[in-house]
């Protein structure tokens, strides 16, 4: 009879498994590696239910600076629900081909303490899955670098921002405390 109920239960517990996987969508169903290191999150079980702004971002940019106001954006608003992740890119020619080049800018130039990622590409055939979905639901697809969309809790909403809006222009705010606000 143990064993029975024991199995039942595993078996359950099997079957479940992949739905709670399924849960979530094209954009937050992958895992990726983390930037400088050997490590890969998650992003489903990390990020799941928040509302995201995801950035593709380059070190030897003129918008570069904008990681600072990405960073007080991420102070501000994480304890509403607010994850920004980092995707630096070369494919603009504008990102070192030494990580440690790119962390050293991001983590002590910027001070930035929202997840990055390792150098990937985000346009094109190569672009990596979590673009591919960004673009495939806003059908914008970075034409440089510091591209910003806002993700809402679900993944069903995605608002795209071009690189020369900043992350403090009124109109990204206004769109940022909409997808906050949402159930």
């Amino acid at each position: 009879m143990k064993l029975t109920l024991a199995l039942t239960v595993l078996g359950s517990m099997l079957w479940m498994a992949p739905a709670a996987a399924a849960q979530c969508g094209d954009i937050l169903g992958h895992s990726v590696q983390q930037l400088k290191t050997r490590e890969s999150v998650d992003l489903c079980e990390q990020f799941k239910g928040k509302t995201l702004i995801v950035v593709n971002t380059a070190s030897k940019c003129g918008f570069t600076p904008q990681f600072e106001a990405l960073e007080a954006l991420y102070q501000q608003y994480k304890e509403q629900g607010l994850v920004v992740l980092g995707f630096p890119s070369n494919d603009f020619r504008q990102e070192h081909s030494d990580e440690e080049k790119t962390a050293e800018v991001c983590y002590l130039t910027y001070g930035v303490e929202f997840p990055m990622f390792s150098t990937t590409s985000v346009r094109g055939d190569k672009a990596n899955p979590v673009f591919k979905a960004l673009i495939a639901k806003t059908g914008e697809s970075p034409a440089w670098n510091f591209n910003k969309y806002i993700v809402s809790k679900d993944e069903q909403q995605v608002v795209h921002f071009g690189s020369r809006t900043s992350p403090t222009d009124a109109k990204f705010i206004a769109e940022l405390e909409k997808m906050l606000a949402a159930e």
